[in-house]
């Protein structure tokens, strides 16, 4: 069996060529996952759009509907950043859905990938930092609502601090929110997460290495999670736009390894999410991101998990 990925159509929509936020960077992901490849488009999985009232477990029904018919304020739509449109909004609950379906996949093979997600700065009643509905928030209720888990741990390592995130389960004690992110970055008022990890900027791979692997090992034993969602933000990369601190390739790919590494070693169900990402060169950015996919095949190979049980 081939790791799990998931991607749709829908997650480029028609957007401003000269836009800040990438929107074409995960269509550039997707054929250069194939190009390389890793995969096949008949072997991704497509996801259905996130009903509206699975958004409702962590998001205002009045929010959800206002957003989706394109009734959001002026100050609404800055504080959003992207341009409404209907192939937006459709792009956005059908992302959140491939982020759902990614969990699912991981609860039953032990890892999946989504080739979206990460949408850590989504709050409650409004958007924030390009991101909507908080894809990382739904999943952690969802799946604690339905009893697929009794306890899910959100692994974040965007370079940002995943705020929304922090402030929407900060009421669900099931799910325990981590944040490494550069101290000096957006936001500027930052949530409180359950764990939070400030770095300095300019950290490279080594130190940044070193904090990854003391928090896992001390996290995990210490809430024997069910899930691990991990948002594998590239903006850490020392080319990124919006971020401050200094990994190199080689480092992107050894710690989506490392986490992958520590959860499974512990039978612990890992999904990842791709995070935020920003680079004037899409194509470049796309690779960046596709770092995560190979680490992840890498580590499913390495491990056995796609090979059939053998007869006794």
């Amino acid at each position: 069996m081939f790791l799990p990925l998931v991607y749709h159509d829908d997650y480029s929509p028609p957007f401003p060529a000269d836009h800040r936020f990438p929107m074409e960077k995960f269509r550039l992901l997707y054929e250069h996952l194939l190009d390389s490849g890793l995969t096949t488009d008949a072997r991704l999985h497509r996801p259905d759009i996130c009903p509206p009232e699975v958004l409702a477990l962590a998001h205002c029904p009045n929010y959800i509907r206002r957003f989706l018919d394109g009734d959001l304020g002026r100050e609404e739509q800055r504080r959003l950043g992207l341009p409404w449109s209907e192939p937006l909004a459709r792009r956005t609950v059908r992302a959140v859905g491939g982020s759902l379906l990614a969990a699912d996949l991981a609860l039953e093979h032990g890892l999946a990938c989504h080739l979206a997600g990460g949408t850590h700065h989504a709050h409650f009643d409004h958007a924030a930092g390009f991101c909507i509905f908080n894809d990382l928030a739904v999943i952690s209720r969802y799946l604690l609502e339905a009893g697929k888990v009794q306890r899910v741990l959100v692994f974040d390592c965007d370079v940002h601090q995943g705020d929304g995130t922090a402030r929407l389960l900060a009421d669900t004690p099931e799910a325990i929110t981590v944040s490494l992110h550069c101290e000096k970055n957006f936001p500027a008022r930052k949530a409180e997460s359950d764990w939070d990890i400030p770095l300095p900027m300019g950290m490279g791979d080594v130190d940044y290495l070193q904090v990854v692997d003391d928090a896992l090992n001390y996290l995990l034993p210490l809430y024997q999670p069910d899930l691990v969602l991990y948002d594998a933000g590239v903006d850490v990369h020392k080319d990124d736009a919006l971020g401050y601190l200094q990994l190199t390739d080689a480092g992107v790919a050894e710690r989506d390894e490392r986490v992958i590494r520590h959860c499974l070693g512990r039978d612990i169900p890992v999904v990842g999410v791709i995070g935020g990402g920003y680079d004037k060169d899409r194509a470049a950015l796309a690779r960046r991101h596709g770092i995560l996919h190979h680490s992840a095949d890498k580590v499913w190979r390495e491990m056995g998990l796609g090979n059939p049980p053998s007869e006794l």
